[in-house]
């Protein structure tokens, strides 16, 4: 594996685990019944130590799951070229990962993993 193979495994897999305690935050809210507000869920980017918190609306939250090589992150936190920006707003990005970083956010999903969120 070369250096910038090993870099993108690296962000992919950091951006895996936020995206892991997402869910379960994502449990927790729409435990509470409000569909219709915005809720802070972490920064998916690939930055380990970014602490930033983007409050997305749990439809779009819950659309964004639907595709494993698709992640929310704070203006300005994109990591790598291979990530398209498929949304914009002052609260957060939505992008899609392209390439290797795709191919890894892919293979590492199980549509059963947050089935019972």
């Amino acid at each position: 594996m070369t250096d910038d193979e090993a870099k993108v495994a690296r962000i992919v897999e950091n951006e895996l685990a936020f995206r892991t305690a997402n869910e379960s935050l994502r449990s927790v809210f729409e435990h509470a019944g409000v569909a219709d507000e915005s809720f802070p869920f972490l920064c998916e980017c690939g930055d380990s130590e970014c602490t930033k918190l983007v409050l997305v609306p749990l439809d779009v939250y819950a659309e964004l799951r639907d595709h494993p090589d698709r992640f929310v992150i704070a203006p300005g936190h994109r990591q790598l070229e291979a990530e398209s920006i498929l949304a914009e707003t002052e609260a957060y990005h939505l992008i899609e990962k392209t390439g290797p970083a795709g191919d890894i956010a892919r293979s590492r999903w199980s549509p059963t993993t947050f089935a019972d969120g």
